[in-house]
């Protein structure tokens, strides 16, 4: 067996250490050389796709999706992605689909995205039917395996379409989908039961939530915390939907948390573990502490956000939550409960979650209420910080500055 004295054993573990240190800059240098792409279904996508004959066959029938125009000028300049679209069209170049009745439409609709700056770098037809399965038909990939030879980056390329085989041609390029739907919960539930929830990015309703997902990223952030005392989960995704699920031990707190995430429009899972054999204590505190971490963290760099929120009536109760995103936290609290619990949760506890949950978020509360309701009122100040917590995390990347005049938040 080998002896090494202190500076050669030095000498291998600082060789070591600079080999790995060469390999990750190679790597990350090899990636920024890498070219990525958008493989861009047509109709239903870019245009309407008409929901009879499923063919834009006249000049009359082509309208472009809302935002198309906006966005995919927007994406052009302001990031790196080649532009291919990618389409089926069946049947075309037959008596069922004239050749010609094609070429008028695409030919317009090339015109009209020139004209506002945008130009696919390539466009592949497939004119098969689906029951003559050809590779070269989506969700085969034999008409893009030039995007397949290593030189794109795939997992940084996206497949954008409206069918669950744009989906399965993102799974197959080794890339992942963003599919534009009208019902993100129909959406996702075909995604889940065809098995593709893991090959879809994001389901999205609008090019303007493409457009923001691909300059600007996603607003997920996961929290563990442990402790002796509480073990808690927390994700957040500030762009969802307002699903919810969420586990705390305590009933009326789960029904408080529930509202942040319903009516914020956030993805909010929360998974507690507390010692609640003690009390209710570091539950609720260690909770909101979570929950602050994973707020700060979405928020990212807060570059277009509105930054502010504001407040909500509810029945015969007045609640306002106006909140400031700008890394201080502070907390005004002027709410007086007569109660010693609603449902489950100490009264004394509203006060300590919220003044944990400004600290950790870097945030400034101020929480007013009145009303005589107990339970109205707390609901009301947690739906209040909800609405707020939209208003502020709202994000513009037409308008992607810092919302400060200092220059950092």
């Amino acid at each position: 067996m080998m002896k090494f004295c202190n500076f050669e054993l030095q000498l291998v573990v600082l060789t070591f250490w600079f080999c790995n240190r060469l390999k990750t800059e190679y790597i990350i240098f090899y990636q920024q050389l890498m070219k990525t792409a958008l493989f861009i279904d047509r109709d239903g996508t870019l245009i309407v796709e008409p929901p009879v004959t499923y063919q834009v066959d006249t000049l009359d029938q082509m309208t472009f999706l809302p935002g198309v125009l906006r966005n995919l000028y927007f994406i052009r300049k302001n990031c790196s992605f080649e532009l291919v679209m990618v389409t089926n069209q069946d049947g075309l170049g037959t008596d069922v689909y004239p050749q010609k009745n094609f070429d008028t439409v695409q030919g317009k609709m090339l015109e009209i995205l020139k004209g506002e700056e945008i130009q696919f770098d390539q466009i592949f037809i497939d004119k098969s039917f689906p029951e003559d399965n050809l590779p070269t038909r989506k969700p085969g990939t034999a008409m893009l395996t030039s995007y397949m030879d290593g030189s794109y980056d795939m997992t940084h390329s996206y497949v954008i379409g409206d069918r669950l085989t744009d989906v399965m041609l993102a799974k197959n390029l080794g890339c992942k989908a963003l599919l534009i739907t009208s019902s993100v919960e129909t959406a996702e539930k075909e995604l889940k039961e065809a098995g593709l929830a893991d090959s879809c990015a994001k389901v999205v309703t609008s090019w303007n939530q493409i457009a923001e997902f691909l300059f600007a990223g996603e607003r997920v952030a996961t929290v563990q915390r442990t402790t002796k005392e509480t073990d808690i989960f927390v994700q957040l995704n500030l762009d969802g939907t307002g699903k919810c699920d969420i586990s705390s031990g305590l009933g009326f707190f789960d029904h408080m948390l529930e509202q942040i995430g319903k009516h914020s429009g956030c993805d909010l899972t929360i998974h507690v573990k507390g010692d609640l054999n003690v009390d209710e204590h570091h539950t609720i505190e260690d909770t909101a502490i979570a929950l602050g971490e994973a707020l700060l963290s979405a928020l990212g760099n807060k570059r277009g956000i509105e930054r502010y929120g504001y407040c909500l009536p509810m029945d015969d109760c007045l609640c306002s939550v106006a909140l400031d995103f700008g890394g201080r936290p502070w907390l005004v609290w002027e709410a007086d409960f007569q109660r010693e619990y609603v449902g489950d949760m100490p009264t004394e506890m509203f006060l300590h979650f919220f003044k944990s949950l400004s600290d950790s978020a870097k945030m400034n509360l101020n929480i007013k209420a009145e009303g005589t309701n107990e339970h109205h009122k707390i609901e009301g100040i947690f739906k209040a910080l909800a609405r707020s917590i939209k208003m502020a995390v709202k994000r513009d990347i037409y308008k992607y500055e810092l919302p400060s005049t200092k220059g950092t938040l």
